[in-house]
């Protein structure tokens, strides 16, 4: 005869009660989140897709993610001073797809605020912005200047 998931549940937990003492709440978290453990496992090992994790929703809003000092993964819930690729990797989401997913600019950095402007001054302090505009500006007059085609030569028979 099978046990049903409260069963197994129900005797994880009280093999652990058994070893450590837990009150009353700890008892019954301890005995929710076993048995919704359980039932992904047993979803896990059918073969049916997780309806939570398709439709899970971030821990916050993204707009409140980006803070001074850290940004707050909306994936996972975890702080960091950057999302890096290879973290967004382990989503298996790129940048660009993170950003779509969650609704913020292409253009957006992905990383606590103070460190972007920290890196916006740098980048000022080099010179980036008039070399930037310097670049630009030639382009446009290269870009305008009338192009000459090459002539054909003719071929002697």
């Amino acid at each position: 005869m099978t046990k049903s998931l409260v069963e197994m549940a129900a005797e994880i937990v009280q093999a652990q009660g058994n070893s450590t003492s837990l009150t009353i709440e700890e008892m019954q978290a301890a005995l929710q989140e076993t048995f919704s453990t359980l039932q992904n496992l047993q979803k896990m090992e059918s073969g049916e897709s997780s309806s939570e994790e398709e439709n899970k929703k971030p821990f916050i809003s993204p707009d409140k993610s980006i803070l001074k000092n850290k940004i707050i993964c909306l994936e996972c819930g975890e702080e960091f001073k950057m999302l890096s690729p290879k973290h967004l990797r382990s989503h298996e989401l790129t940048g660009r797809e993170y950003r779509i997913k969650y609704g913020f600019s292409l253009r957006q950095p992905l990383c606590a605020k103070a460190l972007s402007e920290k890196r916006k001054e740098s980048g000022k302090a080099r010179g980036i912005p008039d070399a930037l505009k310097k670049s630009i500006e030639a382009r446009k007059k290269a870009n305008a200047a009338p192009k000459k085609t090459p002539r054909k030569r003719a071929v002697k028979k």
